[in-house]
C-alpha cells in the first residue's frame, strides 16, 4: 500500500506562534509543511514572501512544499529556492513559458510542480506532465483557507491520476482544499499521494489525530 503524504499547511497556522505551531506539526508526524505564497494579484489576498521562508528554514527539517499563487513566479522562483525551498510549484493559469521554468527549478536540484485551478482542465497540463514531480490539483478557489472542498473535483484527479499511471510517469498528485478526514478518503481513492490540509489540523486540538485521521 501506498504512503500518502500529509502537508499541512502554514496558512491556518497561529503566526504569532508560527515556530510552536511548526514543531508541533512535525512532531505529530507531518511529511511535508505547505507553504502558499500569494501576492494580491494572481489571488486576492497577500501571505508571506522569502524572508518568512528562510526565518521558517532553521527551525524544522520538514520537506518544503512551496506554492506560488503568484503572477510572476519566474522573477521569484529563485528566492524561494534560496530560502530553502524543496519543491516550488507555480499555477498553470500565468502566462509565462511553463516548460522553461520547470526545466529552470529543476537546474537547482529542487522538484517542480504544477497547480491547476478548479475550472482549469487537464488536457492544457498534459504535455508538461513528463516533466513534472508533481500536480496540484485546487479543490477550492485559491486565495484564502478554510474553504469547502468542492466534490465535482473528484472526477479530476480520477482523470489525472489514469494519465501519469498510463505513461508511467514520475508525478505525484497533490490535492489542497477543503481536506479533512472525509473528503481525505474521497481523494486518496481517485489517486491522491499527497495531502494538503490547513483548517483541519491547525485548529484541532490533537495535530497528531488529525494527521493520522487523514491517512486511514
Amino acid at each position: 500500500m501506498k504512503k500518502i503524504l500529509v502537508a499541512p499547511s502554514i496558512l491556518s497556522a497561529n503566526f504569532a506562534n508560527l515556530e510552536k505551531d511548526i514543531q508541533m506539526v512535525e512532531d505529530a508526524g507531518a511529511d511535508w509543511l505547505h507553504i502558499d505564497v500569494m501576492d494580491g494579484h494572481f489571488v486576492p489576498n497577500i501571505t508571506i514572501g522569502p524572508d518568512i521562508v528562510k526565518s521558517i528554514r532553521k527551525i524544522t527539517n520538514l520537506f518544503f512544499d512551496v506554492h506560488l499563487m503568484i503572477s510572476e513566479p519566474q522573477k521569484y522562483y529563485q528566492d524561494f529556492k534560496k530560502s530553502g525551498a524543496n519543491l516550488i510549484t507555480f499555477h498553470n493559469e500565468v502566462d509565462i513559458n511553463k516548460k522553461k521554468l520547470i526545466q529552470d527549478i529543476k537546474t537547482y536540484n529542487i522538484k517542480a510542480g504544477i497547480s491547476i485551478k478548479p475550472k482549469t482542465n487537464i488536457s492544457e497540463i498534459e504535455d508538461l506532465l513528463p516533466y513534472l514531480d508533481l500536480v496540484l490539483v485546487m479543490t477550492v478557489e485559491p486565495g484564502f483557507g478554510g474553504q469547502s472542498f468542492m466534490d465535482d473535483m473528484i472526477g479530476k484527479i480520477k482523470d489525472l491520476k489514469s494519465i501519469i499511471n498510463k505513461y508511467k510517469y514520475n508525478c505525484l498528485v497533490e490535492v489542497d482544499g477543503g481536506i479533512n478526514n472525509q473528503t481525505a478518503i474521497v481523494c486518496v481513492n481517485a489517486g491522491a499521494d499527497v495531502l494538503v490540509s490547513g483548517s483541519y489540523i491547525f485548529s484541532s486540538t490533537n495535530f497528531k489525530k488529525s494527521i493520522e485521521s487523514l491517512t486511514l
